[in-house]
This record gives structure tokens, sequence and C-alpha cells, in this order.
């Protein structure tokens, strides 16, 4: 049975700037929440409540705002844990995506020099160690958060990337020697739930059944994914859970500077810290540090207790739609806008031209204009799209383009944000003598 639909008409007059006009009176048909989400009502009231009335350090001082401001802080954590079927303390506070992947990088490289000079590690931590010839698995449509701190951690460790290529259908080549890709020598595989360029959703349950027969370890970027459908971050895929999953705030509807990781306890309780400081202490003397155990291990310095509250609320949000019906409507978008866009003489979709196994993120290019003109033109009608690579750019070099536009939709779009999107285009080729 289909979920009820979504009252989209209602839903945008939770989100504030959404009210607002651009180029001269034009609606805002904001199609680019793939780079980030705007922020209802709900989680702006919610931040600035906080500051209004419990703003304090959380996990410092014994004053009544300290203890305010540690509940609040801690309630957020067992929120999004809830959300991806965690338990609170599987739950990281980060900046951002990019931090929590670069924390998991610099664990193979603290664990990898630390061994290096003989030092102690943490029990299980031996996982974490990397020598000349072991192996970390990617693929081509990874975004650059989830590419370049393994290519560093490959040139300062000796160890090899390697990585999975991509169909000219936008498909991750998922079972093409994938017992030679990953193999006993595999100490990694990161791979990205859902393309942030192509829109493609990655089955990833064939490549971390192997992963796990070789005992490697399985991380996700799940940016994309988490904000959009269901996710229980157990069951990523066909029964095939990941051991460490990473996603921002800032694409979920919450606000900017906080992101998360989850991890398996005894994945996280075997993790050298990433940042040392305050908070992720157990004892400190001159001679020596003992760390705290997961999740103030990696939660260094005063936390980010306002935007966890806002990310908190951003839960609440989502929670009160639902996520099956919010994934439907997408679906249902995807439906309208993959045949409207093919209906553009001209016009390439870069990625999946089907809604199986796809988001509501879409990327072309049309014959005859740059990306960045298209995206000119689309502004001044008031879509706001990205153009360029998107991070992403050797998704780019595979389909041999240097850049493409990209518009990324979510709850609070419809199809008339759609037909804005194709009626600026058919515009853009007009204005540029294309079509």
């Amino acid at each position: 049975m289909s979920a009820q639909p979504l009252d989209v008409s209602r839903i945008k007059k939770d989100f504030p700037i959404l009210q607002r006009t651009v180029r001269d009176g034009k609606r805002l048909v904001y199609l680019d929440s793939g780079a980030t989400s705007q922020k209802p009502n709900a989680v702006l009231d919610a931040e600035r409540h906080y500051y209004e009335t419990s703003n304090a350090a959380a996990h410092r001082g014994a004053h009544q705002l300290a203890e305010e401001s540690t509940l609040a802080y801690e309630a957020a954590r067992a929120k999004v844990a809830a959300f991806v079927g965690a338990q609170p303390d599987e739950i990281i506070f980060t900046k951002n995506a990019t931090e929590s992947l670069n924390l998991i990088a610099y664990t193979f490289l603290n664990a990898t020099t630390k061994a290096a000079r003989g030092e102690s590690l943490p029990d299980g931590a031996e996982r974490f160690v990397l020598k000349p010839g072991d192996e970390i698995v990617v693929s081509e449509m990874e975004h650059h958060a989830n590419l370049v701190p393994w290519q560093e951690l490959c040139a300062k460790t000796g160890a090899t990337l390697r990585w999975f290529g991509i169909t000219e259908a936008g498909r991750l080549h998922a079972e093409e020697g994938i017992s030679n890709l990953i193999n006993e020598r595999t100490k990694v595989v990161s791979l990205v739930h859902q393309s942030n360029i192509l829109g493609t959703v990655n089955l990833l349950g064939l490549p971390f059944k192997r992963a796990r027969e070789v005992g490697a370890l399985c991380v996700v970027d799940a940016c994309q994914s988490i904000p959009h459908m269901p996710v229980d971050v157990n069951n990523i895929y066909a029964d095939q859970g990941a051991d460490l999953v990473a996603w921002s705030g800032h694409k979920m509807l919450g606000p900017t500077g906080i992101g998360v990781l989850w991890g398996r306890r005894e994945v996280l309780d075997s993790m050298p810290p990433f940042l040392s400081g305050g908070s992720m202490i157990e004892t400190v003397t001159m001679q020596g540090t003992t760390f705290a155990k997961p999740p103030q291990r990696f939660e260094a310095g005063v936390p980010m207790m306002a935007q966890a509250v806002g990310l908190g609320a951003a839960v609440d949000y989502l929670n009160e739609i639902g996520m099956d019906r919010i994934a439907e409507h997408e679906h249902e978008l995807t439906e309208y806008t993959l045949p409207r866009l093919s209906e553009i003489d001209g016009l390439t979709i870069v990625g999946p031209n089907t809604s199986a196994d796809r988001g509501s993120t879409f990327s072309f290019v049309v014959d005859g204009i740059h990306p960045h003109d298209v995206g000119q033109v689309l502004d001044s009608h008031g879509v706001a799209v990205r153009v360029g690579h998107h991070c992403a750019w050797p998704t780019c070099q595979h389909f041999k383009i240097p850049a493409t536009v990209r518009a990324s939709m979510y709850l609070y779009n419809d199809f008339a944000d759609v037909d804005a999107l194709v009626d600026g285009v058919r515009d853009a080729q007009k204005f540029f003598g294309v079509s």
C-alpha cells in the first residue's frame, strides 16, 4: 500500500527561505539539496531556544545550565541513533561527513604509526595497521571526501588504492572481477550508498559480503541516502550491515557544522583517537594519557551543542513526516523528472535513466552549452542548481565531460519545480541558439 502523499505546499511553508523571491521577484525554486538542504522553522527555533535558555559547555561544569546543555546534547545523540537503528554510544558527532571519513582514515594512519614505533595498541586495533601490499577499495563514483583521504592514507603507508568502475548507465560494476578486486590483501572497502552526482543507489550487499569473507572493514558514505530514505545502519543492503557509516547534518534539514559517524561498538572500541585534547581523556599525567571510551574518545574539545540540538529537531521533523513517505515522494519526483528531461532535444542525463535504485538527483549536459552557462540562465529564472564536477571529478572524467548541471530534490520540491527546471533549460537553449 502506498504511503499517503506529501502535502508539499504545506511543507514549503515550514521553510522560511522558500517564501522569499530572487532575481527581480521570481519564485525561488531550490534544486540544490544535494549540496545543502534548507532548514524548517522547527530546526531554527530549536537552535535559538537552546542559545536563549541553556547555552553552556556540555559535559563541563556542575551548574544548572551545564547540566541542561549536557542533557540536550545527549538527547540529540539518542534521537540520531534511533533514526538509523543504532545505539547512542555508537554515534559520534563530528564537524561534517568529510571529518567523519578523515577520522576513519587517520585511525589507520595512527595505528600504523604506533605499530611501527613498537607502541601498544587498543585490543583489536591490529586490523587498522597497514603495510605495503595492503589494499583499500573504493569506486570511481566517490565524492572526493571518500576518495582523497584514502589516497593520502595509501601515500603515507604504502598501501594500494583499487576501485570499482562505473557502467555507461551510471551503475557500479559491483560484480566484475569482485573476487580479484576484494581479496585477502583488502583491509577496507569504502563505498558511497547514493551517488551525489549520478543519483545511483548502490546495491552494497555483494561487495560487503565479499569484504566480510576476507575480513575487510566496510565503510559507507551515506550523505545522500540517510536524508532521503529509511536507512538502518545495521542492514544497509540485503542483510549486509556496515562497520562505519558517515553522513552530514546539513543535508538532512539540520544545521551546518555537524556531521555523524556511526560505528559498530566493537569497531569503535578498537579505534585509536583522531583528535586529542579535552573531553576525550580518561586520565592525564605529565608522563602520558589514557583515553575515554567511545563516543567521547572521538569528540575532543567543546561539543557542537546547539548544532546537535538543531539536528535532533531535524530528526523529529523527518520522523513526523515519515521517511517512507519522503522516499516515495522522491521516487514520484524521479519518475516525473526523467521523462521530462528526456523530452529536451540535446540534453543527456549523466547517470541512470530509469527510476529503479535511483534517487532524485539529476546531472545532465546540454549540447552546445557549457553547464555553467546553463546554470546562469536557470539562476536568472530563480532556479537554483549546482554546476561543476560536484566533488566527483573522476566520475566526470569517466564520462569524458568537464562538468554537469545538477538538480537535486527533496521533500519540499514538487512537479511545478521540475517544470520550472525544464522551462529554464529550454530557455537556455533559445538564448544560446541551440534549440
